[in-house]
């Protein structure tokens, strides 16, 4: 199991040198067959599974929770550095889904023939280096790790300090599966150097690396898209909102909105802000059971007159854009699906928004007007994951319109050539 010892020479490399061994790793995966890549997942997933390996990395991931307090880690972000069986277990599953996947590299996408005689298809084939920087979970290491693999890309694995430990030694486990078939580690490095300073060396990379993807707070993703001219696939803050219809049924409101808020606050998929419809007959019960369930609600004037308890609003413009990840949830009575959309573009993210109605034109004229990656109709906002919708993990979900919104899964990470084939035509 890796240590941060072990990889601390990593200081003494230029980031320049990290980029061009990432892209000579690449050119070396690109051409593997898709067998090959299967059981490097395959291979990782079941030394994941073991139980030595899984007690090493809950010590590996106790150091960084030991130190968490030290950095100043809020209760949010401990809970998603925390690594438990569980979760291991969930990373193993992840790995044999994204292995079970048809291979999106060569896929073709169009094919004909010109006038000309030419025969010319356009395919899928892989991006190339890949540059993740993420915060906290642990868990990104092997999904983003995966899902490169999976589609013949080099990644470059850049985690917070706050992580360092865990990190280390789950990519040890996919590098060591990685090398015993005989491929680079390099496919797969991890930037154990946790300086800023050096993440910004790596951002000017832009003759190596191809992509880069942030996943974190606000801070991160304007610190490397205002550092970098590589193309940035921004996974941001989910500032997410469900809406109640006037015609929503008491029960699936409440079932729905505690789950959204409260299942797990500290994810990204999990709402900031509940708007109810002022013609919703049932507001005072439903916001007794989402405060009995544990959310602590703050509210509007008009939500403090139907429902005391709530803390009022002190800054709106704040509140209603603030990204918790916890047990906060702020409230806004609205009078119509127009001013639920309106809300929702001035202070949603658009990460995940969810409507819960009975009415057929509510819910299409929320779902023809909200801009966002994700909409969910009468169902929770969890759902807004790779894992959950059927991708095996994710990248991180895109915030952003260019070239993917939502789920970033393993056909994300391709890109597409063309391919002419003739028999010595030349253009006149």
């Amino acid at each position: 199991m890796g240590t941060v010892a072990e990889l601390n020479n990593q200081q003494n490399v230029s980031a320049e040198l990290f980029g061009e061994k990432a892209r000579t790793a690449f050119r070396e995966i690109r051409k593997t067959p898709t067998a090959l890549r299967n059981q490097i997942l395959l291979d990782a997933a079941s030394e994941l599974e073991q139980p030595r390996v899984q007690q090493e990395l809950l010590q590996a991931n106790e150091k960084d929770l030991n130190q968490a307090d030290a950095l100043g880690i809020s209760e949010a972000l401990k809970e998603r550095l925390t690594l438990s069986t569980s979760r291991i277990q969930s990373m193993a599953d992840s790995l044999r889904e994204i292995a079970a996947f048809p291979d999106p590299v060569g896929e073709i996408i169009l094919g004909r023939t010109l006038a000309n005689g030419v025969k010319m298809v356009q395919k899928r084939v892989p991006m190339g280096v890949v540059f993740t920087v993420y915060e906290s979970r642990p868990n990104v290491t092997i999904d983003v790790g995966a899902l490169c693999i999976k589609s013949g890309n080099s990644a470059i694995l850049r985690g917070g300090k706050e992580a360092i430990h865990s990190n280390i030694a789950l990519h040890t486990i996919l590098a060591g599966a990685v090398e015993r078939h005989g491929l680079s580690r390099d496919c797969i490095q991890f930037v154990s150097d946790t300086d800023r300073q050096f993440m910004f060396e790596l951002l000017k990379q832009s003759g190596t690396i191809d992509l880069v993807v942030p996943r974190g707070g606000e801070g991160l993703i304007r610190a490397v898209s205002e550092n970098t001219s590589i193309p940035v696939v921004k996974h941001d803050k989910g500032v997410c909102n469900l809406f109640i219809d006037d015609s929503a049924p008491l029960d699936r409101a409440a079932e729905i909105a505690i789950n959204a808020k409260l299942r797990r606050p500290s994810v990204c998929n999990a709402i900031e802000n509940l708007l109810i419809h002022s013609a919703f007959s049932h507001t005072p019960a439903l916001l007794h059971r989402i405060k009995d369930a544990g959310a602590i609600l703050l509210g509007c004037e008009r939500t403090s007159a139907l429902f005391p308890e709530v803390s009022p609003i002190q800054d709106a413009e704040a509140e209603y854009s603030t990204e918790y990840l916890d047990q906060r949830l702020a409230v806004k009575i609205v009078d119509s699906v127009e001013e639920a959309v309106d809300f929702i573009d001035r202070y949603g993210s658009g990460h995940s928004e969810a409507i819960i109605s009975d009415s057929q034109s509510s819910i299409v004229q929320f779902r023809e007007s909200v801009d966002t990656a994700a909409i969910l109709v009468n169902c929770s906002t969890r759902f807004h994951d790779g894992g959950q919708m059927g991708m095996g993990a994710e990248v991180g979900i895109s915030t952003g319109r260019m070239h993917v919104r939502g789920p970033m899964g393993v056909r994300d990470l391709t890109t597409t050539t063309y391919v002419l084939e003739g028999e010595g035509q030349v253009r006149s």
